[in-house]
């Protein structure tokens, strides 16, 4: 199982250097979890830049994985996560849901480097 963080998403949408190391699990539907946190982040800002058409383009691309929504359960996972390993409130919600079905965090997000199970690309 992959979970796509934000900054992946993004890269790959852009079609930037990065595209490439992040188009398997991206492409591989079946295997695919999304937070519901990413859907936000990715329609703010695609919808800021390039306007709500491409944005809802996006989305739904996304939604052809599966959607996790944020429950009471993996809030309280998230919190724990952003404390130990110091993370933003949304990489932190990314991080558990990832754990919640034993998947890989897949990103270009320097706050992930080093954390167990993350496949972490720097930024070209």
């Amino acid at each position: 199982m992959n979970v796509v963080d934000s900054s992946a998403w993004l890269s790959y949408f852009a079609g930037d250097a990065n595209t490439e190391s992040f188009s398997q699990p991206i492409e591989n539907i079946d295997k695919l979890i999304v937070p519901s946190i990413t859907i936000t982040e990715i329609f703010k800002c695609v919808f800021r830049q390039k306007g709500e058409d491409l944005a809802l383009e996006c989305v739904a691309h996304m939604e052809q994985g599966k959607v996790v929504p944020l429950d009471a359960s993996l809030a309280i996972n998230a919190a724990h996560y952003g404390i130990e390993y110091k993370l933003p409130l949304a990489d932190s919600i990314i991080y558990a849901t990832a754990q919640k079905f034993d998947a890989l965090v897949w990103t270009q997000d320097c706050d992930f480097e080093g954390l167990a199970g993350v496949k972490y690309f720097p930024k070209k």
